[in-house]
């Protein structure tokens, strides 16, 4: 699992990750399940060109792992969020 597409597989578009990307500058991610924190970390940093600070994951109820991933303070989620089709 070296790619980044394998990685990082959709950005979440939903009410929650809309209001998490303009009040903590995260962005949300459907990931691998077998993706670890580091590699997600490398992946978003490669797609997107930002710097990540921190990244908290949690598995779905329906088994799907899910990314929050909260960039350094000098980018802003929400220009990645725009790029993407999210905003």
């Amino acid at each position: 699992m070296k790619e980044p597409h394998e990685i990082i597989l959709y950005p979440v578009i939903t009410e929650d990750a809309v209001s998490l990307i303009e009040a903590e500058n995260k962005l949300t991610f459907i990931v691998n399940i077998r993706a670890r924190k580091h590699q997600i970390k490398r992946a978003v940093e490669q797609l997107y060109g930002v710097k990540v600070e921190k990244i908290n994951t949690l598995i779905t109820p329906d088994g799907r792992k899910k990314a929050f991933v909260k960039l350094a303070p000098e980018y802003k989620a929400s220009d990645v969020a725009i790029r993407l089709g999210i905003l």
